[in-house]
C-alpha cells in the first residue's frame, strides 16, 4: 500500500483560475503534469495541507473512474471566523459555469491524458470551464463530504448581490464564451436541440379570461397592495383577473386581499385546503383553477410590473410569435424605485437558436414570466419553494418556442424581506443541487429525444 510520501512524489501542485484562463493555457499546464496526478488551485496562492492532499489522493487512487476529485471546506470571512462550507454534490445536469469546486481539485493522470487527447474549441476566458465539463463526459467527478481545508472568503457579498452576476453587462464577453463551452458540451453528449423541431401552439381552447395574473404569497403585508394594485390597474382590450394564492398569512395580508377583493371583483383570492405548498405548489393551484386565464402571468409580491401596459404587451406577444412561453425583462430597484446594480436584466443572451440550449447553463431565465396554459397544465409546477418557474421553462423549451421581451416590464424590488437576500451556505447548496437535479431530468430527457 502507498503512503503519503510515496504519493507525494506522484503528484504537482499548480495554480488554474476558474475565469479568465484560456484553453491554451490550461493545456500548456496539463502538459506539464508528468506524475499520477495534479492537485489544482483556484485560488491564487492558496497550497493544499499534506493531510488535505493525502486524503484527495487517496480517494482518487481507489476509485479509478474518478477524473475529479474535490471536498468540502471551510472559509475564513473579514472577521476571522471559519464557516464550515459543504458544497454541492455534481451531477450530469451541474452545467453551470459557476459550479463551486471550493479552493482545490484534484485532476488524475487518465483524465489529463484524455482531455488532452480531446479537439476542443479555442477559448480566452473559459479554459477552466472548458476543461472540466470535458472531464465529466469521459469521467466521474468525486464529492468528498468533509471539509478539508481553510481558505478565506474573497467575495464578502450576500448571497442575494452573487446570483445576479451571470447577467451583468459587464460580464458580457466572458458569458458568450461560456454558452460556446456549455452548447460544445451538449453538442459531446447528445443533448444539443435545434429549433426546427418546436411544436406549433394554435390557442383553440376555450377561455373565459383571456389572462391571469398569478401572485402566489405569505406573509407579506407589506407589500401585497401595492403588487394587487399593479395588476389590477392594467390597461387591456381583454377580460382578465388577478389570482393570488395566500398561503396561510399570518401577518395580516389575509386581511388586506379581503379588503382589496371587496373593492374589485377582479382579485381571486385563494386559500389553500393543503397546509404543505410551496410556491410551486401555490402556482399549481392557480393554474388549474377554473377561473384562471388562457395566459398565467407571473409577478411576485414583492414586485410591481413598470406600467399599466405590461399585460397587453405580454398576451401580443403569445399571438404574435405562437409561442408558450413569455418571458421580459426586469430592472432591479430598492422600495424607493431606485435603481440598483446590475440595473435592467434583460437575458439578451437568449437567441431564438440557442437559448433553449443555454437555459441549462444559466440560473434563471427572466421576469416576467407568462405560460400558455394548457401547456403549463400539462407539465405542472414542482411543489417548491425554489427552482419551481426554472422547472417548467427548461422544460417548456424542450418542446416550444419561448417569446423574449426586451423592454422592462417588471420592477423587481430589492429589500430585506426577500427570500433570497442573504442565504446560509448550506441553503446555497441545497438550492445549487436542486436546481442542478432539474439540468439532470432534463438533460436526460434531450438526450433520449
Amino acid at each position: 500500500m502507498r503512503t503519503f510520501a510515496d504519493m507525494e512524489k506522484e503528484w504537482v501542485n499548480i495554480q488554474m483560475p476558474r475565469y479568465g484562463i484560456s484553453t491554451v493555457a490550461v493545456r500548456e499546464m496539463l502538459q506539464g503534469v508528468s506524475g499520477s496526478c495534479a492537485i489544482v488551485s483556484l485560488d491564487a496562492g492558496g497550497k493544499l495541507p499534506d493531510d488535505a492532499a493525502e486524503r484527495l489522493m487517496a480517494v482518487a487512487f481507489s476509485v479509478p473512474e474518478a477524473g475529479i476529485v474535490y471536498s468540502d471546506l471551510f472559509r475564513t470571512g473579514p472577521d476571522g471566523i471559519s464557516v464550515h462550507v459543504p458544497l454541492a454534490d455534481w451531477q450530469k445536469g451541474s452545467l453551470r459555469d459557476d459550479f463551486d469546486f471550493g479552493g482545490f481539485i484534484l485532476l488524475n493522470r487518465q483524465a489529463i491524458d484524455w482531455y488532452l487527447s480531446q479537439s476542443l474549441g479555442q477559448f480566452q476566458t473559459a479554459g477552466f470551464y472548458q476543461m472540466w465539463l470535458a472531464v465529466s463526459r469521459k469521467f466521474g467527478i468525486i464529492h468528498i463530504k468533509e471539509p478539508l481545508y481553510i481558505v478565506s472568503e474573497t467575495d464578502s457579498r450576500k448571497s442575494g448581490e452573487k446570483q445576479f452576476d451571470y447577467v451583468n453587462p459587464r460580464n458580457r464577453s466572458v458569458q458568450i464564451e461560456m454558452e460556446a463551452v456549455c452548447t460544445e458540451h451538449l453538442k459531446c453528449v447528445g443533448a444539443f436541440l435545434t429549433p426546427d423541431k418546436f411544436r406549433t401552439v394554435r390557442f383553440e381552447e376555450e377561455f373565459e379570461r383571456e389572462a391571469s395574473v398569478i401572485i402566489p404569497v405569505r406573509n407579506r403585508a407589506r407589500t401585497i397592495e401595492d403588487a394587487v394594485r399593479s395588476a389590477l390597474s392594467q390597461k387591456t382590450d381583454f377580460a382578465f383577473n388577478v389570482i393570488v394564492v395566500d398561503n396561510h398569512s399570518t401577518d395580516g395580508t389575509a386581511t388586506i386581499l379581503e379588503r382589496l377583493s371587496a373593492e374589485d371583483g377582479r382579485l381571486v383570492h385563494i386559500i389553500p385546503s393543503q397546509t404543505d405548498l410551496g410556491i410551486g405548489g401555490c402556482w399549481d393551484l392557480a393554474i388549474r383553477d377554473s377561473r384562471c386565464g388562457r395566459f398565467a402571468v407571473q409577478l411576485d409580491s414583492d414586485d410591481l410590473y413598470s406600467s399599466e401596459g405590461t399585460l397587453q404587451y405580454i398576451v401580443d406577444k403569445f399571438h404574435s410569435e405562437k409561442c408558450a412561453m413569455v418571458i421580459g425583462s426586469y430592472r432591479m430597484c430598492d422600495f424607493a424605485l431606485n435603481t440598483l446594480p446590475p440595473g435592467t436584466i434583460d437575458h439578451r443572451e437568449w437567441t431564438d437558436d440557442n437559448g433553449p440550449n443555454n437555459a441549462l447553463r444559466i440560473n434563471g431565465l427572466g421576469a416576467p414570466r407568462a405560460f400558455y396554459t394548457p401547456v403549463v397544465r400539462k407539465i405542472g409546477f414542482p411543489n417548491v419553494s425554489y427552482g419551481e418557474d426554472y422547472a417548467v421553462a427548461i422544460a417548456i423549451s424542450r418542446q416550444y418556442r419561448i417569446g423574449r421581451i426586451y423592454d422592462e416590464l417588471y420592477l423587481c424590488r430589492r429589500w430585506e424581506g426577500n427570500s433570497d437576500a442573504a442565504l446560509s451556505p448550506e441553503k446555497v447548496s441545497a438550492n445549487n443541487y436542486f436546481k442542478d437535479s432539474l439540468r439532470t431530468a432534463e438533460l436526460l430527457r434531450r438526450c433520449s429525444k
